[in-house]
């Protein structure tokens, strides 16, 4: 189907990219596997980070599409999936209003979570809505300047399985609105548990950044990739998977867990493949449904780890 065949319905689906929502719900999934474990679970705490993660994640969506095609990073050469701004199918201010929209729209849900994680929480929404719009906007985008790697690790990891854990820990050991951090709410267990998510959500900046190199360097966007070339993007890409893989291992040395937090090395074929593909391949029409892998691999992994992560004892 071509850009000019496509709904204006079809068009917003496009510009929201449901496709990377995987990305946002896995580190609600292993916080809340981890929260369950250490009995602390706490269904609408979980729920709202949920649809928080969700509304963070279609809002830099929007914040990319739009900022990109200002800004001249989104080309007719361009390898990666349709962006609305970019091809007309859009106004680029109706998508900027989008952005702002669904950023508030999570800032409104995030009141709640305030109310049960105080200031700790209201200081963590704002610096996400922030950085998403930071990403690719601002006076200093950070995917321009080689920092998306770094967001994103940050942000879809480490502070959103945290988080998620953190909220769901308040509730029942904090009163609302506390100002400062209650003991027993942030255990190094949880900060761990985010790592190999993190490191998978990278990746899939990684495959990303791979495909659109060549484009990038001419649009000035300097990724990783573009400023240290191919082998350094594959090796970081398999740094990241070695640290995804090795943190199932130490939690099974914990007294308190079982094996089955053994469980995500069941996709490590999965995980093998998308590696052989990356090693050997840089042309968008390989990498997009690579690309799309690394989001289901993600998925996959996380709901095994937080099974993994919530069984204490195994009944038979």
């Amino acid at each position: 189907m071509s850009t000019q065949d496509l709904s204006r319905r079809e068009a917003w689906v496009i510009a929201a990219r449901p496709q990377t929502l995987p990305a946002a719900a896995s580190p609600v999934v292993v916080g809340t596997g981890l929260a369950v474990h250490d009995g602390v679970f706490a269904a609408l705490p979980a729920l709202a980070a949920l649809v928080g993660a969700g509304l963070i994640q279609i809002g830099t969506n929007f914040a990319n599409d739009y900022y990109d095609a200002v800004q001249g990073a989104d080309t007719e050469d361009r390898e990666g999936f349709t962006r609305v701004t970019a091809g007309g199918l859009i106004d680029p201010e109706s998508v900027k209003r989008a952005m702002y929209l669904t950023f508030a729209a999570s800032i409104l849900l995030g009141t709640y979570l305030v109310y049960v994680g105080g200031v700790p929480i209201l200081v963590i929404g704002l610096l996400s809505v922030a950085s998403g719009i930071a990403y690719t906007g601002g006076p200093y985008p950070l995917g321009y300047h080689g920092l998306g790697d770094v967001f994103v690790f940050v942000f879809f990891g480490l502070v959103a399985v945290v988080g998620t854990y953190y909220v769901q820990a308040a509730s029942s050991l904090a009163a609302p609105f506390t100002v400062g951090i209650p003991s027993g709410t942030i255990p190094v267990v949880a900060v761990l548990a985010a790592l190999p998510v993190a490191a998978l959500s990278t990746n899939i900046l990684v495959v990303n950044n791979v495909r659109d190199k060549e484009e990038d360097a001419t649009t000035g966007k300097r990724t990783l990739a573009v400023r240290f070339g191919y082998g350094f993007a594959r090796a970081q890409f398999l740094l990241m998977l070695a640290l995804a893989y090795a943190a199932p291992v130490w939690f099974l040395r914990r007294p308190t867990f079982t094996p089955l937090v053994l469980l995500p090395l069941a996709t490590l074929p999965y995980a093998a493949k998308i590696t052989r593909t990356l090693l050997a391949e840089t042309s968008g029409e390989v990498l997009n449904p690579t690309l799309e892998r690394m989001g289901r691999l993600l998925a996959a992994y996380s709901v095994l780890f937080a099974v993994g992560l919530s069984v204490t004892e195994i009944p038979f």
